[in-house]
């Protein structure tokens, strides 16, 4: 695929829409992606929230709701509660986040006993499509996990990987990203991205192939790889960039949106379906796209 919009030659027409439960649904930006996803028939959206606000925002953006289940909940808290349950009680397919701070909805899907907790750890993944590069091409982890180490970083591939088939991405090829493309025992990135390598060669990770480190440019740039000397299936070629720490990855997130105007998708994985946590920041479409991505989980 080369583009975001791709994917919903994926979505069987057949097949009912999937059921999206919108957490403190009184947030325009989210309302606008939601309802361009309702009305392209992709999600059948349950806006949890305070009615009352929820429909003086959609009268105010012409939103047209008819037919979406609301579940009127002013407090915030409560609302978070109640959109989580249905996805935990399959009532929904998978949650999107509102107005409500991202810790608060964490907090919720953390819950021990109706939460969407399963064992793994959560991350969180990026799909972006950018004129400079010849496919679809995938960050993790940009937002959740602050200073990942090894064994956190082997999670951060399996949500990835996981999610990449169902996208129908089958062994990406998965760099490990690093300042430099050799081992240096002062650098930590290229020490775990060494026994990342030497993990998969051995088939303790399974379904990619991985390569590092690398260097950002020997990832996505055949000539500079070459210019290196590097021998690798994944260089110049990579699916998937796994960033060291979350500076180097939200930095490289945002020059992608800002400087190279590229779009992009991101859920949350690791939970027991996909959740959309977009920033307040992102624009409708890439919460769409986003609402989209999320609709493969």
């Amino acid at each position: 695929m080369k583009k975001i919009k791709d994917l919903q030659t994926l979505i069987d027409s057949n097949v009912l829409p999937k059921r999206l439960a919108l957490a403190v649904s009184q947030d325009a930006h989210s309302l606008e992606a939601v309802n361009k996803a309702f009305l392209a028939g992709l999600i059948d959206p349950v806006l949890v929230g305070s009615k009352v606000e929820t429909l003086k925002i959609a009268q105010e953006l012409n939103l047209d709701f008819s037919g979406a289940t609301f579940i009127d909940e002013i407090y915030p808290s409560k609302a978070v509660e109640t959109a989580v349950k249905l996805v935990n009680e399959k009532k929904a397919d998978f949650l999107m986040k509102g107005n409500i701070p991202t810790p608060a909805l964490l907090k919720a899907v953390l819950n021990k006993e109706w939460g969407l907790r399963t064992g793994n750890l959560l991350s969180h993944f990026a799909l972006f499509e950018t004129e400079n590069y010849h496919k679809l091409i995938a960050v993790t982890d940009v937002a959740m996990n602050i200073a990942p180490n090894l064994k956190d970083k082997i999670g951060i591939i399996n949500n990835a990987v996981t999610f990449m088939y169902k996208l129908g991405i089958y062994l990406p090829k998965v760099a490990i990203i690093a300042a430099i493309e050799t081992v240096n025992e002062n650098m930590q990135a290229t020490l775990d991205a060494a026994m990342l390598s030497i993990m998969n060669k051995r088939g303790q990770i399974n379904d990619c192939v991985i390569d590092g480190p690398l260097a950002f440019d020997n990832a996505i740039s055949v000539e500079s790889a070459s210019h290196k000397k590097i021998k690798s299936e994944v260089a110049g070629d990579a699916d998937l960039l796994i960033m060291p720490n979350i500076e180097a990855g939200n930095v490289l997130y945002k020059s992608l949106v800002w400087f190279a105007k590229a779009k992009v998708a991101s859920v949350i994985l690791g939970a027991s379906s996909p959740i959309v946590l977009t920033s307040r920041s992102d624009s409708e479409e890439c919460k769409f796209d986003s609402i989209l991505l999320a609709t493969r989980g």
